[in-house]
């Protein structure tokens, strides 16, 4: 029996296709943005020594509550839950692998966010760009939807503060934290 946290069937979902919207990111400084986080802290990218990993998602749904219309059928909109316990299920190899910091970033509010983090049981803390500061200012990759300003799916492996690697676009969503601990092994 498939529980509400089993992935869909990604042939039946557009897949996102590489649009050149991260392109620019590799190599970038970090943006000196503070970001609150589920834990309670604010987080400046930037100032973060060590290896970092942040994964862009554009939204967590509440269970029981509708996704915008169309959702499923935005390339690429799909599969936040699913991303955000593949992660939560590597944690310690990503650790093991010389991940020193591991967040997710999304532009919902830290509330929001806490219930998500705390629902699924996330070890790491999740990042909110709700004014979009981060996002203006690294020139993220969004796109727009029922109102809301949302991060299109990405992942930047970051060390001392620098973008030294970009998975974009992300597709399949469960697959993201595998790909990267096969990267950080052939890395």
């Amino acid at each position: 029996m498939k529980s509400n946290l089993d992935a869909p069937d990604w042939s039946t979902i557009p897949a996102p296709i590489d649009d050149g919207a991260a392109r620019h990111l590799t190599g970038a400084r970090m943006a000196s943005v503070g970001l609150a986080s589920t834990k309670g802290e604010t987080v400046d990218l930037s100032a973060l020594r060590g290896r970092v990993v942040v994964y862009a998602y554009p939204r967590t749904g509440t269970p029981g509550a509708e996704n915008p219309d169309g959702w499923d059928m935005i390339p690429g909109a799909r599969g936040c839950t699913p991303q955000s316990c593949s992660f939560r299920d590597h944690f310690a190899e990503l650790r093991a692998k010389g991940v020193d910091h591991l967040f997710g970033l999304s532009t919902q509010d830290a509330a929001y966010q806490r219930e998500a983090a705390e629902r699924l049981h996330l070890p790491f803390a999740i990042l909110s760009d709700e004014g979009l500061a981060l996002t203006a200012a690294m020139n993220l990759p969004i796109f727009e939807t029922s109102g809301m300003t949302l991060l299109k799916r990405f992942t930047l492996v970051i060390d001392d503060g620098v973008v030294t690697h970009v998975f974009y676009p992300v597709f399949p969503p469960d697959r993201n934290a595998a790909d990267l601990i096969d990267w950080l092994s052939n890395s």
